[in-house]
């Protein structure tokens, strides 16, 4: 349980959750990792801590380091409990320490914790002299939670961005360069629709900040540093809080006896004939929150469902539910589903895209099993639809 030097003097003591398959719902087959950072200075800093059953291995690591009675400061920039669950215990090893969050982490801390803590609110523009080293606080409210808040340190030009720029990995590798780039963008994107995208215009924000700092290294609190790739997260996170989308259209439904299939691949027929990239989801086979990653930069967003008892495949509810609150904007939206005497799935799917604010186009709704002829008609109703696209 080493620590690891990130510059002189300044360390990773974070923890490495290799079993974490599920995260609020999100799945994290890649597991990740808690990231809690040591400065060794005239004040012995320690930034974000971990979740309370990982504090031994962060103990373990800041004791490579120092002893852990001697840290001065401690920086919360976020208090949810994988970033702040270990708090109340290493302050048992420093009781002296003081505590610095934002107004809204000094106010949700005791909420979490004891009232007897040590702290001091610190709000954009502040400072904290260390000795050699300063930090700098930037508050970035709802990325992705009311009390947010960066650090930086101009001096060594590194950026502690919080559940910015972060990404659900477990791996022995630390920084970008030394893990496959493809895989932590991936995670990246990941990361950003199920977490940070209800958040784009507060992320525009943050990033208008982010923009005038100097950075050589970025250390989130989830996943690797970035070091190498400082440049591409950052144009990647300027295109998704934007909503910037690309020609590229998300087929995703459940199908009882497969007429709704026959549908959704007939509308992936149309889509192979144009311009747009497509992916094909059965909700069966792909967890929601790989199905949201894919929604990232789609453009259109189809969504088809047999009707089960007056309603939706239970599937195609949750997954709506889920999409629902993260909220994704100006896409264009296609119901479609099969039936066999009521018929309410189509119309309740078409309900939920219309209230996401998105442009519909004409929903597909057919009885029982279609026919080849029926098929043809299908693929020349959403082909009229989407060439002017």
């Amino acid at each position: 349980m080493k620590a690891v030097e990130i510059k002189n003097g300044i360390y990773w003591v974070g923890a490495i959750d290799w079993d974490l398959r599920n995260f609020h719902g999100y799945k994290t087959q890649r597991g990740s990792s808690y990231n809690s950072y040591l400065i060794i200075d005239d004040k012995i800093t320690l930034i974000d801590n971990v979740k309370s059953h990982f504090f031994k291995e962060q103990l373990q690591r800041i004791s490579t380091i120092v002893d852990p009675a001697k840290i001065d400061y401690i920086i919360q920039n976020h208090i949810e409990m994988d970033h702040s669950g270990s708090l109340p215990l290493i302050l048992k090893h420093c009781p002296n320490a003081q505590v610095f969050a934002s107004p809204k982490g000094v106010e949700g801390i005791p909420l979490h914790y004891s009232n007897n803590l040590n702290l001091k609110s610190v709000k954009s523009g502040s400072s904290l002299n260390l000795g050699k080293r300063t930090l700098n606080f930037v508050q970035t409210p709802m990325v992705h939670w009311p009390d947010n808040m960066v650090s930086y340190c101009p001096e060594e030009k590194i950026l502690f961005s919080n559940d910015a720029f972060g990404q659900h990995i477990s791996s022995s590798e630390r920084f970008d360069d030394e893990y496959t780039s493809s895989i932590n963008m991936y995670e990246a994107s990941k990361y950003y629709a199920n977490i940070v995208l209800p958040y784009g215009a507060m992320v525009q924000k943050a990033l208008k900040t982010v923009d005038q700092l100097e950075m050589e290294i970025i250390c989130p609190s989830h996943g690797l540093m970035w070091r190498s790739h400082i440049s591409d997260i950052l144009d990647k996170y300027k295109i998704w809080s934007k909503n910037e989308v690309v020609n590229k259209a998300l087929i995703i439904y459940d199908s009882m006896w497969g007429s709704t299939r026959k549908i959704a691949d007939t509308i992936q027929d149309v889509f192979e004939e144009s311009k747009f990239s497509i992916r094909k989801m059965n909700l069966q086979h792909n967890h929601i929150s790989d199905i949201m990653t894919e929604v990232l930069e789609a453009k259109i967003i189809c969504v088809g469902s047999p009707t089960l008892n007056n309603n939706m495949m239970p599937t195609v509810s949750a997954f709506l539910t889920y999409f629902k609150g993260l909220a994704p904007k100006d896409r264009i939206g296609l119901a479609f589903g099969s039936y066999g005497w009521g018929g309410q799935s189509t119309a309740q799917v078409e309900k939920e895209l219309k209230s996401c604010g998105f442009d519909l186009l004409e929903t597909i709704r057919h009885q029982y099993v279609p026919t080849s002829s029926d098929l043809v008609t299908i693929k020349d109703k959403v082909k009229n639809q989407i060439k002017e696209l």
